[in-house]
């Protein structure tokens, strides 16, 4: 019997914390359950100028994704027939770069969730979520499966990547919240998915942000309602000896990054990486220099 068939003491809802919380109880919480949400993680205010902000974006992107050569069926029905996922986020939005992206619990509590001796992350994805009416609940899976080789080692892996995604409506089980088995990033068999079953939707207000390990069973819920838009900004932030999927030195103009804080540099890729311990260059230089003195930070 596996894992899964063994999961019936599944929980009927997630933990949930204050803002206010320690980094100490978000991080037994995550140890536990594999993920825990955030209470108002960004204001009211936030939001509502985030989502003016990509609002021209998410309506132009397309819905579903487009077949492309070499796509299988999988891939496209992961996606999602009417889910859209907007890109190009640090370009387009002035609160994800000059807030967002500089939220003191987002750096305190990914450094505590990826427990690592190195210093510092990536912002290895930033995206726009949109599931809309009549989209199918996504396949169950483990994000940390994009780097195999860390998945082949299941539990036994060191926790590469751990992501924040953002209510930025509400999330209910009707309009497809996110869905989560808890304590499944514990299975002893990673290949192992369960069953939709057994997961549980993460139903949040507008504002508040689930984090979870990269290790946990979740997919997106299924969209029952007839006119309701779901969405989330999903931050994935990766250790940083791992390659991130966005090469943000490349798409976004070293002016718009120049006035934000080092550590907001950093994550984006124009600093380089650091050992915390001895502060360091060790990943991403440039002629054995900071890349920052490269863009003249």
């Amino acid at each position: 019997m596996g894992d899964s068939d063994m999961n019936s003491l599944a929980k009927q809802a997630l933990q949930s914390v204050p803002n206010t919380a320690t980094i100490d109880d978000i991080g037994a919480i995550l140890d536990e359950d594999g993920g825990v949400v955030i209470k108002n993680f960004l204001t009211a205010d936030q939001v509502r100028a985030f989502n003016t902000e990509i609002d021209p974006y998410v309506d132009a992107q397309p819905a579903g994704r487009r077949k492309r050569d070499g796509d299988h069926q999988v891939l496209i029905d992961f996606h999602g027939d009417n889910t859209k996922r907007t890109r190009n986020l640090v370009n387009r939005s002035k609160i994800l770069r000059e807030e967002i992206l500089d939220h003191d619990l987002l750096h305190a509590v990914a450094g505590g969730g990826l427990k690592n001796r190195l210093g510092s992350c990536w912002l290895a994805r930033p995206d726009v979520i949109q599931i809309g009416p009549g989209n199918k609940a996504q396949a169950l899976h483990r994000d940390f499966g994009a780097y195999p080789d860390f998945a082949d080692m299941g539990v036994a892996s060191p926790e590469i990547m751990t992501i924040f995604l953002i209510a930025l409506t509400d999330f209910t089980d009707e309009n497809g919240a996110t869905r989560f088995i808890p304590g499944s990033h514990k299975w002893s068999d990673f290949e192992d998915m369960g069953k939709p079953e057994m997961s549980i939707p993460v139903e949040m207000k507008s504002g508040d942000a689930l984090f979870y390990s990269g290790k946990v069973v979740h997919g997106g819920g299924a969209n029952r309602t007839s006119d309701f838009y779901r969405r989330a900004l999903s931050l994935t932030l990766l250790r940083n000896f791992l390659v991130p999927d966005d090469v943000h030195p490349l798409s976004v103009d070293v002016e718009l990054v120049r006035p934000l804080p080092q550590r907001v540099q950093q994550i984006l890729g124009f600093r380089s990486q650091r050992f915390e311990e001895d502060g360091f260059v060790n990943f991403w230089q440039v002629d054995g220099k900071d890349v920052a003195e490269h863009f003249g930070l």
